[in-house]
């Protein structure tokens, strides 16, 4: 690896971002909320209502919470009324954007929620955005081996939540927009080479915040990168 997390870069503190506002990085939107802000269920058409449906009580609420967070975005960019907006699971479970019923194929989408955020990321090009809670460094120390190398993880001080929380957002970002997941072999392949600034291997642009108690990460990924 010709970089690594620094002990410099695990030293810094993340860019705080504000929630509830709709911020822009990259060609990205990006939102944050805290969850209990938002109690209000978005206008779902009877597909999403079948999804929603089969899903268990206590991940109803975080799953319309995060679909009105990402309708809330693909509202800025087509012009179209909120209840032809909708956002749909492809059949690995990540989700899609639909707009009168047409697939949107230009428009790649995000969510990602803990207890106490949600969040949500639109792109034009494949998109990971990932919440980590700083309170749950313990769990992420737990399970570091398994989704960092020794390479990535032996510069960074197990003893900084803030940094635990923050590699574990950012290499679960990246595996969002691979479309793959955090454990196996996947994450092994998109190496971290940094923290502060996030950098990743490949044709990949990342960038970590801090919202409140919980670190932020959204990645861009190149088609094909």
């Amino acid at each position: 690896m010709t970089a690594a997390v620094t002990a410099a870069a695990v030293d810094a503190v993340f860019r705080p971002i504000v929630a509830g506002r709709v911020h822009r990085w990259g060609g990205a939107r990006l939102i944050v909320a805290r969850a209990r802000e938002l109690r209000q269920v978005p206008p779902l058409s009877p597909a999403e209502w079948r999804v929603l449906r089969e899903l268990r009580a206590w991940r109803q609420a975080e799953w319309t919470a995060g679909r009105l967070l990402a309708k809330r975005l693909v509202g800025e960019v087509v012009s179209a009324p909120a209840d032809g907006v909708e956002i749909l699971p492809r059949d690995d479970g990540s989700p899609r954007v639909v707009v009168g019923g047409s697939p949107m194929p230009a428009l790649y989408v995000s969510i990602s929620h803990t207890a106490g955020y949600v969040a949500a990321a639109l792109a034009p090009e494949p998109v990971g955005v990932d919440l980590c809670e700083i309170d749950s460094a313990d769990a992420v120390r737990r399970v570091a081996d398994h989704f960092l190398s020794p390479e990535e993880l032996s510069p960074v001080d197990r003893e900084r939540p803030d940094a635990m929380a923050g590699a574990w957002a950012l290499k679960e970002a990246a595996v969002k927009a691979d479309r793959s997941g955090v454990f196996g072999a996947a994450p092994r392949a998109i190496p971290i080479l940094g923290l502060r600034p996030p950098l990743l291997g490949g044709r990949r642009r990342a960038m970590v915040w801090r919202a409140d108690d919980a670190a932020l990460a959204l990645v861009l990924a190149h088609p094909g990168g």
